[in-house]
C-alpha cells in the first residue's frame, strides 16, 4: 500500500506514521521498577530470550545461548562494533563543588567538547580540577547552549588515553551508581562493552550485542550463520525520550556510521541470494535501513537521522535481535514498526508478566 512507504523529511530522516500523526503516548507502558536491570547477568549469554515469530505471532521463552539454533543456515547477522569510551568524569570547583562531565569530542589536541552539569555561574577562563587526579585541570574555553562547553585540558595526552585513566563508563541514567569513583566501574568497563567492540567513539553501548560471547560467535560460524560488522557511534540521543505529542513532530538525533567494503559485499551477496539479514540491535537496523533500496550496498561513511515507527516498509532488515526498551522512546517505536503496535504491546506485556529484565543490562528478544 502506498501509505506504507516511508517519506523523507528534512531534519527528521525517513519516517512513516499512521496518516503522519501517530500519538507518542501509544508507546507508553507501566514497568515495575524492580525489572530495570542494574547489573548484567552473571554470564553474558545466560540472559533470557523472548523469541517472537511474526509469521504465526508465537512467543517462546528461551536463553540467549540458544540463538544459533533458532536462526537459519545462511542468515546474516549484522553487528555494530562501536566501542564505548569511558566518557564520564568528575570535576571540582575551587570551592570544592562537584561537576558532572561527559566527553563528546576532541576538537583539536587539548581542546574537548563536553557536557557539564552543576557548573553554575562559571565564566570563560574558570579552571577546574579533575576529581580523580587534581593535578590535571580543565579551563573553560567557550560556553554553548544546553550545557555544552569547550575545555582546555592541561595534560598533553590524547583524549581517549586520558579518559581511560580518569573517566568512567557512561551508563544510562536508569542505572544507578555512586558518585565519584565506584568500584563497580571495573565491572561496567568489561560488561557495558561488546566482546567484539573495535571502533572507539560511542558514549552508549549497542546493548543487543552485550549478550554475545566468543564461544557463541564461534557457534554461529559452525551453524553456517554469517557475521557482518558495521559501525555506528551511539550517542546520548539514543536515551532521549519522545516529548512531542506525535511521533511525526519528534526531531531524531543524528549519528555517524560507516560501512566497510567487505560488509557491503557480504550484504549484497545476501540480498542476491535472498538470505535473511538480521540486525543485532536497533543501531545496526538504522544503518541498514538508511541505505537506498534501489542500489547495492556500498562502502560508505555518513550520518543517519532515520526515525522508524509504524507503519514502516522494511527495505533490508528481515529480523532483529534487541533488548527491551524504554517507554515512549524511538527504540520501542522501531520495535513496534517491525511487529506492529498491538503485537509490541502484547510482547512487552508477556515480558513483564514473565519478569524479564529491561533496558541496557536486561534480557533480549529475537524477532523473525
Amino acid at each position: 500500500m502506498t501509505d506504507d512507504v516511508p517519506r523523507q523529511r528534512r531534519g527528521r530522516g525517513l519516517s512513516a506514521g499512521r496518516n503522519g500523526n501517530m500519538n507518542s503516548d501509544e508507546l507508553d507502558f507501566e514497568l515495575p521498577p524492580e525489572l530495570i536491570a542494574q547489573t548484567p547477568a552473571p554470564k553474558r549469554c545466560a540472559s533470557h530470550l523472548l523469541h517472537y515469530r511474526r509469521g504465526d505471532r508465537s512467543i517462546r521463552h528461551s536463553r540467549f545461548s540458544d540463538v544459533p539454533g533458532l536462526l537459519e543456515r545462511g542468515d546474516v547477522l549484522v553487528f555494530n562494533d562501536a566501542k564505548v569510551i569511558p566518557a564520564r568524569f568528575g570535576l571540582r570547583k575551587s570551592s570544592g563543588g562537584r561537576i558532572d562531565g561527559l566527553f563528546l569530542a576532541q576538537e583539536r589536541p587539548g581542546r574537548w567538547r563536553v557536557l557539564l552539569r552543576n557548573l553554575g555561574d562559571a565564566p570563560v577562563g574558570t579552571t577546574l580540577a579533575f576529581e580523580s587526579d587534581p593535578a590535571v585541570t580543565a579551563t573553560i574555553a567557550w560556553t554553548g547552549g544546553e550545557g555544552e562547553f569547550g575545555l582546555d585540558i592541561s595534560a598533553d595526552v590524547p583524549a581517549l588515553e586520558l579518559l581511560e585513566r580518569l573517566g568512567r563508563m557512561p551508563l544510562p541514567p536508569y542505572i544507578k551508581r555512586k558518585k565519584g569513583i565506584d568500584r563497580r566501574d571495573d565491572l561496567d568497563r568489561e560488561r557495558y562493552q561488546t566482546v567484539y567492540a573495535a571502533a572507539p567513539g560511542a558514549v552508549a553501548a549497542p546493548t543487543a550485542g552485550l549478550h554475545f560471547t566468543p564461544q557463541l560467535l564461534a557457534e554461529l560460524d559452525e551453524a553456517g550463520i554469517e557475521r557482518v560488522t558495521i559501525t555506528l557511534d551511539v550517542g546520548l540521543g539514543t536515551f532521549k525520550p519522545i516529548t512531542t505529542a506525535t511521533l511525526e513532530a519528534h526531531v531524531m538525533h543524528a549519528e555517524a556510521y560507516s560501512i566497510g567494503a567487505g560488509a557491503a559485499a557480504a550484504l549484497n551477496r545476501a540480498k542476491t541470494d535472498r538470505r535473511r539479514i538480521i540486525a543485532v540491535g536497533t543501531t545496526s537496523a538504522r544503518v541498514l535501513e538508511s541505505q537506498p533500496e534501489d542500489a547495492p550496498f556500498a562502502q560508505k561513511r555518513g550520518e543517519t537521522d532515520l526515525f522508524i515507527y509504524p507503519p514502516y516498509r522494511w527495505k533490508h532488515v528481515g529480523g532483529l535481535i534487541t533488548n527491551f526498551h524504554l517507554p515512549r522512546s524511538t527504540l520501542i517505536a522501531l520495535v513496534a514498526a517491525m511487529t506492529g503496535l498491538d503485537e509490541q504491546r502484547r510482547i512487552y506485556g508477556e515480558a513483564i508478566e514473565q519478569k524479564y529484565r529491561f533496558f541496557s543490562y536486561g534480557d533480549a528478544m529475537l524477532i523473525e
